[in-house]
């Protein structure tokens, strides 16, 4: 079965961070079909020279924007860019295990119902060597319908989808974009989403997450996915409230506090 990676680039990332990422795929034990890479605006010169070093190893699809989207807008002309039905996301800044891709192949063709899946990720700090938490999440279809009430139920860096069925949804919208895309695709195929009980990826750490996560505007987006899980009846209006103002809640904390419970959470 044929498959895509898709990724997106943008100025102010690291150089030796997406080579590590590249690395990693090419040491998969089952390579990818495509590497559909979006650069999101200008990037750098010491960008493209990371770039041009794997263009050998790696099968590139490069989708260049004109101008920096962010990364929702930039997803969604890649999805659009794919040339198979099942997309691999990866992120330019994370480690893929070596045996990621061949794990959720063997996945694939044993549940070829699923239509989004990933599995558990390794937060990392210096190094690899500098495991610091895991964020796990529930692994039966069950267990994800509840968990997507009140919180974000796979690792976007470890996720494979179906190409339409994320078409179908309407993409990656908002500001919590892979939510909001969770949400759609969760409520639509209740019965064909999971994870894996495996750690996929080395996700780094210290890169700005927390404090992306908080202030007034995402507060008020709180409230869109609340509308949003109501009118897709994925839960109970009044107990989606208490979700919402908890949500709504942990936005408008310090930064300091936040990444406490963060911590919390993760253990």
């Amino acid at each position: 079965m044929k498959f895509s990676v898709l990724m997106s680039l943008y100025i102010k990332e690291n150089p030796t961070f997406l080579r590590e990422c590249l690395q990693s795929l090419v040491d998969q034990t089952h390579p990818a079909d495509e590497i559909v890479l979006v650069l999101d605006g200008a990037i750098t010169s010491e960008l493209q020279a990371v770039i041009d070093e794997f263009k050998a190893t790696l099968p590139f699809k490069l989708v260049p924007l004109e101008q920096n989207v962010g990364l929702g807008k930039a997803l969604n002309q890649g999805i659009k860019s794919a040339s198979h039905e099942w997309v691999f996301r990866m992120d330019t800044d994370d480690i893929c295990y070596p045996d990621r891709f061949e794990k959720q192949l063997a996945f694939i063709e044993e549940n070829p119902d699923v239509v989004i899946f990933g599995g558990q990720i390794a937060e990392f700090g210096s190094s690899i060597e500098d495991i610091v938490s895991f964020r796990k999440v529930p692994t039966t279809a069950d267990e994800i319908v509840k968990f997507t009430q009140k919180r974000c139920p796979f690792n976007h860096m470890t996720v494979a989808y179906k190409r339409q069925a994320v078409l179908n949804a309407g993409g990656y919208q908002g500001l919590q974009e892979d939510y909001y895309l969770w949400i759609n695709l969760v409520a639509h195929h209740p019965t064909n989403v999971a994870n894996l009980p495996d750690v996929l990826v080395y996700a780094r750490v210290g890169n700005g997450m927390v404090g992306r996560r908080r202030g007034i505007e995402q507060a008020k987006f709180e409230w869109q996915l609340y509308q949003l899980k109501s009118q897709v009846k994925l839960q109970n209006p009044v107990s989606g409230l208490v979700v919402f103002l908890s949500r709504m809640l942990l936005r408008l904390l310090p930064k300091s506090l936040l990444e406490i419970i963060y911590k919390f959470i993760r253990k």
